[in-house]
């Protein structure tokens, strides 16, 4: 890892097309900005992680969760089959 002092008002360039701007330091808080071609995904580490997790959840859960989904449905039917009911 690469360890750079800078302070605001100044930046650094990552590649030909990457600039990071130090906007302000105050306390134990940075602010930047970012200039990138929007083709360059920039993402917050947490809200990766957050993502990451979601995902690994939502296949852990299987096709079992599926199988309850549609016993729901069935039970309780199409809302066109119950206006058929009502009417009759």
């Amino acid at each position: 890892m690469l360890v750079i002092s800078r302070r605001p008002g100044e930046s650094l360039l990552i590649g030909d097309n990457l600039t990071i701007h130090i906007l302000e330091v105050s306390g134990d808080k940075v602010k930047i900005g970012i200039d990138a071609p929007r083709s360059v995904r920039i993402i917050r580490t947490e809200v990766l992680e957050t993502e990451n997790s979601n995902r690994d959840a939502v296949i852990s859960a299987g096709t079992a969760n599926i199988g309850s989904l549609a016993e729901v449905f069935s039970i309780t039917g199409k809302p066109s089959e119950q206006k058929k009911g009502v009417s009759e």
